[in-house]
């Protein structure tokens, strides 16, 4: 990029804001096996999303899925609608996400459908990619029923990437040579924060007050074959598990060469717009992909650091709570022999007007061993009745 460039032609881009959208649509109901393998990519050990005796127990008598499963039923982890318009040799990382539900659940049987919108955008200076986009889009989720479920705004981080790879912003960042004895530690916060969940089981999650502290969730060490397992969770990395409906303009984004789909060669290779072997995501687990967008080595998935988050809060709350609205905003990736830690605290209880029942304000933060902010944000969650 020549030194004069400061901005991005977003012309393009203009003539998409505003416009609804197609994209991709589950073919097939949602099935349980769906949902076991999406919590088993996200390394969500509570029973109630893959053990059917469990969940028979609970307050539902069924699997169920859980919050943060919505994302899995898009064809592109919600991030479509603000990846519209094109801009030559870009890329795109994953800057937030917002999240509104409205009380349906995801069942095994249900099929889901999107409306898609991008939102609005910004064109900022930044350290790692110098002009670089900020741009919304609204997801909104909607069942058989005609009940919406969820709406997510996603944020996508737009820039050149070789702008990015040039300024070599995170390329410093070496792996981390874990010790045995760090790995053992590293396991024991694991169960003792697995064991919490049990410790809650059916019950409700009452008597929470202000400064009240969850329980430190360790993720990791993440490695090439955690991130693949993550991919292969969404349903979309599924040969044929969607159909395209409508205008969109997400593959004439501007997606470098190495970076595209070949979607007439996947009519006969479907791996050619798998995505992962072929495809945006392919830099998540192959280094010289990474590298060629400004990144060091293998790292994970915005929307999967956004689950966690959704999944940690709906954990915490427990099956008799609610998420009501979360609001995070990612800063820096996992890279591969990174470790991922999400913690939480209780800001602030008020009531809902509409109900009466107690909304709780938790504050999510997400560090790596380094003990910087991956990301961070905060969510309201309708706290159950007491009996």
């Amino acid at each position: 990029m020549s030194e004069e460039q400061e901005t991005l032609d977003t012309t393009d881009v203009d003539r998409w804001v505003g416009i609804p959208l197609g994209g991709g649509r589950l073919k097939d109901p949602v099935g349980a096996n769906d949902i076991r393998r999406w919590v088993q990519g996200c390394q969500n050990v509570n029973p109630l999303f893959f053990d059917e005796e469990y969940a028979t127990e609970s307050r539902f008598g069924r699997l169920v899925a859980p919050w943060s499963f919505a994302v899995c039923t898009d064809d592109s982890h919600g991030a479509a609608p603000a990846i519209q318009g094109h801009i030559p040799g870009q890329h795109m990382l994953f800057g937030g996400d917002e999240w509104w539900f409205f009380g349906p659940r995801i069942w095994p049987g249900d099929e889901l459908r999107q409306d898609r919108m991008l939102f609005d955008y910004k064109v900022t200076q930044t350290k790692f990619a110098g002009p670089t986009m900020f741009s919304r889009g609204d997801t909104t989720y909607v069942n058989q029923r005609g009940e919406i479920v969820c709406k997510q705004r996603s944020t996508s981080i737009r820039y050149v990437a070789e702008e990015a790879r040039e300024r070599g912003e995170f390329l410093g960042i070496e792996e981390k040579s874990w010790t045995d004895e760090e790995l053992e530690l590293l396991e024991k916060q694991k169960f003792e924060y697995y064991q919490s969940i049990h410790d809650l089981g059916h019950e409700k999650r009452l008597f929470v007050k202000e400064g009240d502290r969850l329980p430190t969730l360790p993720i990791g060490p993440h490695s090439i074959a955690s991130f693949t397992t993550e991919w292969r969770g969404f349903l979309m990395s599924v040969w044929g598990s969607f159909r395209r409906e409508g205008p969109s303009s997400l593959w004439q984004a501007g997606w470098l060469p190495e970076m595209d789909r070949d979607h007439e060669g996947a009519k006969i290779d479907p791996s050619q717009a798998d995505g992962l072997y072929n495809g945006p995501s392919r830099g998540h687990v192959q280094q010289r992909y990474a590298q060629l967008i400004g990144m060091p080595r293998g790292y994970g998935y915005g929307a999967i650091m956004g689950a966690w988050i959704l999944d940690y809060l709906g954990n915490w709350v427990g099956e008799w709570g609610e998420l009501v609205h979360s609001r995070m905003s990612y800063r820096s990736p996992a890279l591969v022999g990174d470790a991922t830690f999400l913690k939480g605290e209780v800001t602030q209880l008020a009531r809902d007007p509409e109900d009466g029942r107690s909304i709780a304000t938790v504050h999510v933060e997400m560090t790596n061993q380094r003990e910087e902010v991956m990301a961070s944000g905060d969510a309201e969650l309708r706290l159950p009745e007491p009996d």
